[in-house]
């Protein structure tokens, strides 16, 4: 099995190559999807939110509102700390089943999508998970503010204070075994999706 992390900054289309790569064969163990998952009503991970950060974070139609979570820990790194803490060892465990899952077939490429993998490294110098390899997708910070203001609806502002709370460009680009630029359009993003998947393949030979 060959496994890959993935990561990039915010509006840099990281869930697009992992779409691409997944065309060509790839397994995907999304991250962020995976926490939508167990932070759904009725979940342990959902009434510890609850519990921590009040009622004001359950939506009209009893869903966790995502938004008033991150008006609570943007700027509040104890409200983050707190936060991490009742989310990270959860999907940590169950990414860690899913690859455990796959490694029966050995033939296997399977994506490890975390968006902020290079952070989590930081303290222990190497990422949570075992991997082969380090994947960036990287773009210029203004392409990545100006997709999200038309993407996501986000303000300048408000996509600016995002980056800046990711790892910088410079400290993702440095943790990559390779990187893909996906300053371009699709058709430019496809010849790239060609050159990784041979590369990711020659990882496993």
């Amino acid at each position: 099995m060959t496994v890959i992390g993935l990561t990039g900054g915010i509006g840099c289309g990281k869930s697009t190559v992992a779409a691409g790569l997944v065309r060509r064969g790839a397994h995907l163990i999304d991250a962020d999807a995976i926490t939508r998952e167990l932070q759904q009503p009725g979940k342990p991970v959902f009434a510890a939110m609850v519990d921590r950060f009040g009622p004001g974070v359950v939506a009209g139609d009893g869903s966790l509102d995502r938004a008033a979570v991150a008006a609570i820990v943007f700027n509040d790194r104890d409200a983050l700390a707190d936060l991490n803490a009742i989310v990270h060892p959860v999907v940590g465990e169950e990414i860690r089943r899913r690859l455990e899952e796959l490694s029966a077939d050995p033939s296997a490429v399977v994506l490890v999508d975390v968006p902020l993998l290079v952070e989590g490294a930081r303290e222990s110098g190497r990422p949570r998970y075992p991997m082969d390899a380090i994947l960036v997708v990287d773009c210029p910070e203004d392409l990545a503010v100006a997709r999200l203001v038309s993407h996501r609806g986000l303000t300048e502002a408000d996509a600016r204070a995002r980056i800046r709370n990711q790892a910088s460009r410079e400290e993702r680009l440095a943790r990559a075994d390779r990187v893909i630029d996906n300053s371009g359009d699709l058709s430019a993003l496809e010849p790239a999706l060609d050159e990784v998947w041979a590369w990711i393949e020659g990882l496993g030979g």
